[in-house]
């Protein structure tokens, strides 16, 4: 009896797990297909297969001639890398002095940081963009960066706290004994130790850069500065009905941060949940 129902509960478990996954997967993997596949393929039904490369080759093709989309992948991948840089290094520093100093406050400080979390980012719109211009940084590339360097700072320092707790206080202890200072010991012991909590916290960021819209479409005008989430609202518009060439542009956005995530998958599910049980 144990047995079948040991097996029953298998079957359940696993069915559901690839349900989720296929539900998860779909979506992405008939978007790639159908940018091999003519408009007619693509209205004939979801489920044709791709009989050749050829269309997918003039459809990639035509949007690296036509369009400037190295240009708007530069913008996207410099953006969103030196905001993601720059602000890991800060929450990194908040983080660790939450973690290990106790003061007055503290507590208050990190539940600030975490309400930031119930605040929609439309919300913020009109002050940001205020204070944008008002610094005659609109539609700048460094007005972008500006506005990503506080973009996620809730999770970051959530995960980042809890990565610094698990270094040994000992460690500190013993470094601040031999004279290292405040900046040695962060740099020379925690950051090394805190390193999966990093990674985690880094790659998130970098992914909800790479697919922000909504400020990258507010603070920018001109084609030289746009990211591609915005780029490929003008395909969008511009290739309504040219269902082949939309799904290839839908492909190559997508791929990249479907790539990033692929190689750090482990280490940013297993910060996460030792997160949730250290916070």
């Amino acid at each position: 009896m144990n047995v079948i129902k040991k097996i029953l509960t298998n079957i359940l478990i696993y069915g559901t797990e690839f349900i989720v996954i296929m539900l998860s997967v779909f979506p992405i993997v008939w978007v790639a297909l159908s940018s091999f596949k003519t408009n007619a393929q693509i209205l004939e039904g979801p489920f044709t297969l791709p009989t050749g490369i050829t269309t997918a080759k003039e459809a990639y093709t035509y949007l690296f001639q036509k369009y400037d989309f190295f240009s708007y992948f530069g913008n996207s991948l410099m953006i969103s890398l030196i905001s993601t840089v720059i602000s890991l290094v800060c929450f990194a520093m908040a983080a660790y002095v939450l973690a290990k100093y106790e003061f007055p406050g503290r507590n208050l400080i990190f539940a600030l940081f975490t309400i930031t979390m119930l605040v929609p980012g439309h919300a913020k719109a009109q002050p940001i963009f205020s204070l944008i211009n008002s610094m005659h940084l609109y539609d700048t590339k460094t007005g972008l960066i500006l506005v990503y360097l506080g973009s996620g700072i809730a999770m970051s320092i959530f995960i980042l706290k809890s990565a610094f707790m698990g270094v040994p206080k000992e460690l500190d202890e013993a470094a601040t004994i031999d004279g290292a200072g405040f900046f040695r010991t962060f740099f020379m012991i925690n950051l090394p130790l805190a390193k999966s909590g990093l990674s985690t916290a880094g790659i998130l960021m970098f992914l909800g850069n790479w697919n922000e819209y909504f400020y990258a479409a507010l603070l920018t005008s001109s084609e030289k500065n746009r990211t591609l989430p915005v780029a490929l609202q003008f395909f969008n518009q511009s290739l309504s009905y040219d269902y082949t060439k939309m799904f290839a542009a839908l492909t190559l956005v997508v791929v990249p941060a479907i790539i990033v995530y692929c190689f750090a998958q482990e280490q940013v599910q297993e910060s996460v949940a030792a997160s949730g049980i250290k916070g």
